[in-house]
């Protein structure tokens, strides 16, 4: 079919975004560079969906249902594409193209504003900003639902279509439960700048009841304690509730790596304000993991900051200099983005490959978590050092305070580093847990690339 001439400039900047995403995501687990967390989370409960049965996580605990952690059932959408293709691969080939999808209404925006050579340059700047190859690089996530909306909803509020906008951003209440933050921003801005009082306002109310419902009654009835767990970083404590707001100052890191590659252009525009939100429960959080340019929170503040940025140009006087602002944009993301890493596994890595295969499908095996994304399309995974023995002892090498039996599922199988990287629990006692393995009955079946893997046959 022949697409028509105006709605190619939307699609010209797609293929390079897909290309780059994938070529910094797939080869990564190639060279078995993903982990169980966050990679082999996201799959096992795919994998649910995709079955038709609970989304259970096992890398989280026994019988975890992956609801009890983030109210994330838009994850289901992917179900279909996973019952084909059943690996973690798919997750990783899907957020590439979630993520190139938001591309052309961001980059639609921008030549219909812009004019088709500084609006493609727009689009392809914001496809290769740093936001998004973030996330990429660092396994998958269920915000790569997000992203195509955020970048629908907020091209709907810079075109002054005010329902789209609320219709495009509903669906985030289905995506993860703070991305009504998101939703509050489209009602608000509907409310305050669109003037459609009534319409502005039922997204308000949608967002805040949404959150209420999912923090409240749902996630909790899903949760094995019947909490949400999150709610403590959250938490007020007794200091400066502004110092905890603005201070460190690595926070304002955060927003000046957020608005710079779009020149400051993005702080033109009222749209700009859909971020406060959004930056302000990550700022007010007592984990330094939410105020940095790492992992994979900024990706949806990525379409935001972009369309605000164009917005921006649009309402500028015209002058010659602004007519290579998008070439500039593109300029820093090109000199911002990595360079992929096509190489291909190793010897070392066939060899893992070839240990790991020792573990029959449809196992229960613990595994380190850098080996659980390795084994979580076959095999019922959870994360050593956490398990019960199937004798209905549990594993060593833990504090007492980490025995609870509610996070240790059982397993026969037992995939393990002969180096372990710290996490879930140090080194040390991931090494004594290690140690205990062969006094509960197990003995190495195998071994290599600095790999071992246990089989439970007591007796033996």
């Amino acid at each position: 079919m022949r697409i028509p001439f105006r709605v190619r400039p939307c699609l010209l900047p797609v293929v390079p975004v897909v290309l780059f995403q994938l070529a910094l995501s797939v080869p990564r687990h190639w060279r078995m560079q993903t982990s169980g967390f966050d990679l082999g989370i996201f799959e096992e409960a795919v994998r649910g969906y995709a079955y038709l049965e609970r989304p259970v996580v096992t890398l989280k605990g026994a019988g975890f249902v992956q609801l009890g952690d983030h109210f994330s059932p838009a994850l289901a959408v992917l179900a279909p594409f996973y019952r084909l293709w059943p690996a973690p691969e798919t997750l990783l080939v899907a957020q590439s193209l979630l993520f190139a999808l938001s591309v052309v209404p961001v980059t639609g925006l921008a030549v219909q504003w812009l004019g088709r050579a500084r609006g493609v340059a727009a689009g392809l700047a914001y496809g290769l900003s740093w936001g998004l190859w973030q996330a990429s690089v660092f396994d998958f996530h269920e915000i790569a639902l997000a992203v195509p909306l955020v970048a629908c909803a907020t091209v709907a509020l810079a075109r002054g279509r005010w329902r789209a906008a609320v219709c495009w951003a509903l669906p985030l209440l289905l995506v993860k439960e703070d991305q009504s933050l998101l939703l509050a921003g489209v009602g608000g801005y509907v409310l305050l700048v669109g003037r459609r009082r009534g319409l502005g306002a039922a997204g308000l109310a949608a967002a805040v009841l949404g959150t209420l419902l999912t923090v409240l009654v749902l996630i909790p009835a899903a949760n094995p304690i019947g909490t949400y767990a999150y709610g403590a970083t959250a938490a007020p404590d007794d200091g400066d509730p502004l110092s905890r707001l603005l201070l460190p100052v690595d926070k304002w890191w955060t927003v000046g790596a957020i608005v710079a590659p779009t020149l400051l252009l993005a702080l033109r525009s009222p749209l700009a304000l859909l971020m406060v939100l959004p930056l302000a429960a990550r700022f007010w959080s007592a984990n330094p993991a939410y105020w940095s340019t790492g992992w994979h929170y900024n990706a949806v503040l990525m379409p935001i900051v972009f369309v605000a940025a164009i917005d921006g140009l649009r309402r500028l006087p015209r002058r010659p200099s602004l007519r290579v602002a998008p070439a500039a944009m593109l300029a820093v993301a090109l000199l911002a983005a990595p360079v992929p890493d096509l190489s291909g596994p190793g010897p070392d890595i066939l060899t893992a490959r070839q240990v790991l295969a020792t573990v029959p499908d449809g196992a229960r095996v613990a595994a380190a978590n850098r080996l659980a994304p390795q084994l979580t399309s076959r095999c019922t995974v959870s994360l050593f050092p956490f398990l019960t023995f199937p004798d209905g002892t549990g594993s060593t090498g833990l504090s007492p305070d980490d025995r609870s039996p509610l996070f240790r599922p059982v397993a026969e199988w037992a995939a393990t580093l002969d180096t372990p990287d710290g996490f879930p629990a140090p080194a040390p006692a991931d090494l004594t847990a290690q140690a205990a393995l062969p006094t509960a009955g197990y003995r190495p079946v195998a071994h290599g690339a600095g790999i071992t893997i246990w089989h439970w046959e007591p007796g033996h």
